[in-house]
C-alpha cells in the first residue's frame, strides 16, 4: 500500500514534511528514504529544508535524535520524555539524552489568548478575578501558568491550553502510529521495541494531558487519599472556571524542591521532607494504586512545618491489583535477595511472544541478586538495582509493559530527588515496611473472603451465560460459519518445500506436454514454418527447453 494512502488524510501532508525535513537535518535521511516519505512528498509538490544539515551531522546518534525532537515540539518531546522511562529498551547513552527533554517552550501573546480564554471563563478574565497578570510564570510546551487572584484575596494560578496545539497534537499522533507501523514493516529487528504499542501509550498519555480539567480530577482523588494527613498538601481545585482548556488551582507559596539554596536558608529538616516525601509516594503507589508519575522536583514545594505539597497531576499512573502483587513480590525480592522470585515476576511480565530463556535468565539474576549478598539494607540503591534488572530485561530483548515502566521511572526519579535532600537518604529502608505491611494485609483473612467472593461471583456469572454461549455457538455451527485456523510454527518450512516441490512439479508436467505436442505437430505438414520447421513445433521446444534449464537452475539454487 503506497504511503499517501497509509495516510489519515491530505491535511497531514504539511506536518509531514516538516517532520520528515527534521529527521533528514538530523542525519536521518535515509530512515526517511526507505519509508517511502521522500516519494510521497514529491508527489504531493512538496520539498525538504535541509537548512543547518551539516552543522547538526557533528552530534552522536543520540544527541542527533534529542535536537530533533526537540525541534518537532510537544508531541516529540512527550515521545522522549515516555522513552526516558524506557531503560529496558535504550542503554544509557539515549536515557540520558531523553531525559535532558524538557517541555519548555515561548510564552503565547497575550493577544492570541485572549479570545479563548475569555470564551472559557465566560467573560474576559479582568472581570473574571481581582487580579490578572498577563506575564505568565511558566510556560510549557502544551499550556502555561498565569498568576490571578479570586474576589475573596485567594490566590490562584490559572493554566491555559495552547491555542491550537490539540490540532498539531493530533495530526501528529496519527502520523506516528501509521509511521511505526511502516518502520516496524520496514524494519522487523524493531519488534522487541514495540513502537506501534509505544506510539499508542503516548496518544493516551497527551489527550489526557491535553484535558486540563482531567488533572483536576487526578488532583482531588490523591487529595481525598491524603485528608487524614495535613503534613501532604494537594492545591484545591475551583471547579466554577475550569474547563478542558483552562483550570484554576490554589497557588503554592512554598520553597521549590530545586531551589537548593532556599532550603538551606529555611527552617526545613531535609531528612524529615525526604521521608515523608517518599512515604506519600509509595502509599500512591501501594496501596491506592493511583501515583503522581512525574515527582520531580520541580512539581515539589516545600512549607513550613515541613509540610511538602505535590503540584501538576497531568502525569499519573495507575497500578491494576495484579501488577501491584507483582510489584510487591518483585521489590520484596529484590531487597531480601531471593532470585527465583524476581526471576518469577519478570518472566511473567514478558510478553507471550517474547522468547525466553528462562534458566539463562534465572542465572543471570542470581549473580545479580548474588551481589548485593550480606550489604546492609541502608546501603542498598533501589533505583541502582532497579536500572540492573532493566538492563537484563534488554540484554534478554524483554519489554516491560508501559504502566510498570512508568512506575520504575517513578521510583528511581524518587529516590534521587531524596538522596539529592538527604545523602543519608536510603529508599529500600522505607520501601520494606510498606511492602511487606501491603503484602501482609493481601493475605488478611478479610481480604481473602473478599477476593475468594469476587471469584465465584464471576464463575456463577460465567455458568449462568454458559447455556446462551452454547446456543450461540451452535447456531454458528448449523449456519456454517465456524472458521478453525490452526497455525504451526514449526511445519512452515515443511509446507513451503512441498509448495515448491509442486511447482516443480507442475513445471515439469507443461514440459513433457510440451515435449510430447510439439514430437506431434512436426509430424504434421502444412502450417508456417520457422528455419524450414514447423513454427508451433519449434516454439514448443523452445519453451520446453526454457522450462527444463529453469528446473535444474532452480533446483541447484536450492540445495
Amino acid at each position: 500500500m503506497p504511503l499517501m494512502q497509509a495516510l489519515l488524510s491530505a491535511r497531514d501532508l504539511g506536518r509531514l514534511q516538516t517532520i520528515a525535513s527534521v529527521f533528514v537535518r538530523h542525519g536521518f535521511g535515509d530512515m526517511v528514504h526507505r519509508l517511502g516519505w521522500t516519494d510521497a512528498l514529491r508527489k504531493a509538490g512538496h520539498t525538504l529544508n535541509l537548512d543547518h544539515a551539516a552543522d547538526l551531522a557533528q552530534l552522536t546518534p543520540p544527541e542527533q535524535v534529542r535536537s530533533a525532537l526537540e525541534e518537532l515540539g510537544p508531541t516529540f518531546v512527550k515521545l522522549g520524555q515516555l522513552m526516558a522511562g524506557r531503560a529496558d529498551l535504550f542503554g544509557p547513552e539515549w536515557i540520558a539524552q531523553f531525559e535532558r527533554l524538557h517541555s519548555g517552550a515561548p510564552a503565547v501573546a497575550p493577544a492570541a489568548l485572549r479570545a479563548q480564554l475569555t470564551a472559557d471563563l465566560g467573560a474576559p478574565p479582568e472581570q473574571v478575578f481581582a487580579q490578572w497578570d498577563d506575564t505568565p510564570l511558566a510556560a510549557a510546551s502544551i499550556a502555561q501558568v498565569h498568576a490571578a487572584t479570586l474576589a475573596d484575596g485567594t490566590e490562584v494560578v490559572v493554566k491555559v491550553r495552547r491555542p491550537g496545539i490539540a490540532a498539531t497534537i493530533e495530526a501528529d499522533l496519527r502520523l506516528l502510529e501509521r509511521l511505526a507501523g511502516a518502520a516496524l514493516r520496514q524494519w522487523p529487528e524493531l519488534e522487541p521495541y514495540r513502537p506501534i504499542d509505544l506510539a499508542r501509550q503516548l496518544g493516551r498519555s497527551l489527550r489526557r494531558e491535553l484535558n486540563l480539567a482531567t488533572e483536576c480530577r487526578h488532583a482531588e482523588r490523591i487529595a481525598l487519599a491524603f485528608a487524614d494527613q495535613p503534613e501532604i498538601v494537594i492545591p484545591r481545585v475551583y471547579w466554577d472556571w475550569t474547563h478542558e482548556r483552562v483550570n484554576v488551582q490554589q497557588r503554592i507559596r512554598g520553597v521549590p524542591a530545586e531551589d537548593t539554596a532556599a532550603i538551606d536558608a529555611s527552617s526545613l529538616d531535609r531528612h524529615v521532607i525526604a521521608t515523608r516525601g517518599a512515604r506519600a509516594v509509595l502509599q500512591m503507589i501501594v496501596r491506592d494504586g493511583f501515583f503522581h508519575a512525574d515527582p520531580h522536583a520541580g512539581n515539589l514545594f516545600f512549607l513550613p512545618g515541613n509540610r511538602i505539597a505535590f503540584v501538576d497531576f497531568g502525569m499519573v499512573g495507575r497500578v491494576t491489583p495484579e501488577r501491584r502483587d507483582q510489584l510487591l513480590r518483585l521489590m520484596l525480592g529484590l531487597v531480601q535477595r531471593d532470585a527465583p522470585a524476581v526471576a518469577e515476576v519478570l518472566i511473567d511480565w514478558a510478553a507471550d511472544d517474547d522468547p525466553v530463556d528462562d534458566t539463562a535468565l534465572l542465572g543471570e539474576i542470581d549473580a545479580f541478586v548474588d551481589q548485593y549478598h550480606g550489604v546492609p539494607l541502608a546501603r542498598l540503591s533501589l533505583a541502582d538495582m532497579l536500572g540492573d534488572v532493566t538492563t537484563l530485561l534488554r540484554a534478554h530483548r524483554l519489554a516491560l509493559p508501559p504502566d510498570l515502566a512508568l512506575l520504575i521511572k517513578t521510583f528511581v526519579t524518587l529516590e534521587g530527588l531524596g538522596r539529592g535532600l538527604d545523602p543519608g537518604f536510603h529508599m529500600a529502608e522505607e520501601a520494606l515496611p510498606q511492602l511487606r505491611e501491603a503484602l501482609h494485609a493481601r493475605y488478611q483473612p478479610r481480604a481473602l473472603a473478599q477476593r475468594g467472593w469476587a471469584t465465584l461471583s464471576r464463575t456463577a456469572d460465567l455458568l449462568g451465560q454458559l447455556p446462551r454461549d452454547l446456543s450461540r455457538l451452535l447456531r454458528t455451527a448449523r449456519r456454517g460459519r465456524i472458521q478453525v485456523q490452526v497455525d504451526v510454527a514449526d511445519l512452515r518450512p515443511v509446507v513451503d518445500q512441498l509448495d515448491r516441490a509442486a511447482q516443480r512439479i507442475a513445471v515439469g508436467l507443461v514440459v513433457a506436454a510440451l515435449i510430447v505436442g510439439s514430437s506431434i505437430v512436426m509430424t504434421v505438414g502444412g502450417g508456417p514454418t520457422l528455419l524450414g520447421l514447423p513454427a508451433f513445433g519449434l516454439l514448443g521446444f523452445v519453451g520446453a527447453t526454457a522450462g527444463a534449464l529453469w528446473l535444474m537452475l532452480g533446483g541447484r539454487g536450492r540445495r
